[in-house]
């Protein structure tokens, strides 16, 4: 049966810590920064991409439907 004696024997009592300069983390964070900028930037150029090829689709599938209403129209007033 578990305890919380367990949790505490089976976890260690230390992590490692990292001291760095101000100077390192100020550049850490910019390059963090930068990496999330950069990812927007392809994600927005990935869903403007699948927006134009969504609406192309429509626009082309539009004027088949239209051509075919314009057909049964067609043969349906003779």
């Amino acid at each position: 049966m578990y305890s919380m004696f367990d949790l505490l024997f089976e976890t260690p009592s230390y992590r490692p810590v990292y001291v760095i300069s101000d100077s390192e983390m100020k550049e850490l964070k910019k390059n963090q920064h930068q990496e999330e900028l950069d990812e927007i930037t392809t994600q927005k150029v990935r869903l403007e991409d699948a927006f134009k090829a969504q609406l192309k689709h429509l626009e082309v599938r539009e004027k088949e439907v239209k051509k075919q209403l314009k057909i049964l129209s067609v043969s349906k007033d003779k």
